[in-house]
């Protein structure tokens, strides 16, 4: 679950300095809000959290 949080505030700044940066425009920042929204909703939501978890997995921690 932390993950997850940490993953959306991620992505998050990322798409908020893109849109600072004008790297990507109000109306493609909406598109990819939308995107993900619905994304999130379909059948290729577990396949994707499955994959993120392995990506998780595979950064080695330097914390330990």
């Amino acid at each position: 679950m932390a993950f997850s949080i940490s993953a959306l505030a991620l992505f998050g700044v990322l798409l908020a300095l893109l849109m600072r940066y004008r790297a990507v425009g109000a109306g493609a920042a909406v598109v990819a809000l939308l995107f993900g929204f619905y994304l999130a909703r379909s059948n290729a939501a577990p396949s994707i959290d499955q994959f993120m978890s392995a990506l998780r997995d595979a950064i080695p921690n330097s914390g330990k």
